[in-house]
């Protein structure tokens, strides 16, 4: 009895431990992703043939809640407001050969919907993948966080307009590699995602959607910040020497319900 006994626990935690981590996979599958230079932004490469280029890229193609989107006729919505709790850490930076990213020391969170979404990294894309109302912006800030248990991600948009320098940026692109590079950590310097968001995030967009590059999985609570910030010409210009063009074309919203704080 004893040994049946035994038998089934251990069959119980295999079955869970392979759901565990078919779980952590998929949620993990974006960053895994970055690291895999078969796919891109131009010719066959690109996001019209992400879903024929493997076989857990089909999403990209068949997928029916994608990202990005244009942002229009939201629905007004008494949503609540987006707690932010960033903490200052060192400056860990890589060029993954299609952006450049920041990746964030833990204990940095986002409350939403009364769950804690921990910050893992952000990156940049140029020109916007969110367009509002049909007009791109110049660039977009993903600031990428994902829940501890159900591994779902909730990733803020943050839409840079062509205006004045902006210090943070300024201060990641004094180490921005031009080239494909692993990670670097910048010990010296300290950043702090809160200086990347705009003065005022009451208003913005929600949807359910999907990473915007391969695999394309549909396990995203987007938030997009209505209001931008602002980047010089010289910053976005440093940023396309370096990354080009790496914006996904907007995707059909279908039968999903985009809300508007």
């Amino acid at each position: 009895m004893h040994r049946r006994a035994l038998l089934k626990h251990s069959l119980m935690v295999a079955i869970f431990g392979a759901l565990e981590t078919s779980l952590q996979s998929a949620a993990i599958a974006s960053e895994s992703s970055q690291l895999r230079s078969h796919w891109g932004y131009v010719g066959a490469k690109s996001s019209d043939h992400w879903g024929e280029l493997a076989q857990d890229y089909r999403l990209c193609a068949t997928g029916v809640g994608q990202s990005p989107i244009d942002l229009h006729t939201a629905v007004k919505s008494e949503l609540d407001q987006l707690d932010f709790s960033y903490h200052t850490a060192p400056l860990k930076i890589l060029h993954n050969g299609h952006t450049v990213q920041i990746n964030y020391a833990s204990g940095s969170t986002l409350q939403l919907d009364g769950q804690a979404y921990e910050l893992l990294q952000f990156h940049f894309h140029e020109p916007s993948e969110h367009t509002v109302d049909r007009q791109r912006f110049a660039m977009e800030i993903h600031l990428v966080h994902r829940h501890p248990q159900t591994k779902r991600f909730a990733i803020v948009g943050v839409l840079i307009k062509a205006g004045a320098a902006h210090p943070a940026i300024a201060t990641i692109w004094e180490h921005m590699p031009l080239k494909q590079t692993p990670e670097t950590t910048i010990s010296q310097v300290a950043i702090n995602a809160a200086q990347l968001l705009p003065t005022q995030s009451a208003h913005f967009y929600r949807y359910q959607g999907s990473l915007t590059t391969p695999p394309c999985s549909e396990l995203v609570d987007w938030i997009v910040l209505s209001q931008p910030i602002e980047a010089s010409p010289s910053q976005i210009a440093r940023f396309i020497a370096a990354v080009g063009d790496n914006a996904r074309p907007v995707q059909p919203l279908n039968q999903r319900m985009l809300l508007f704080k």
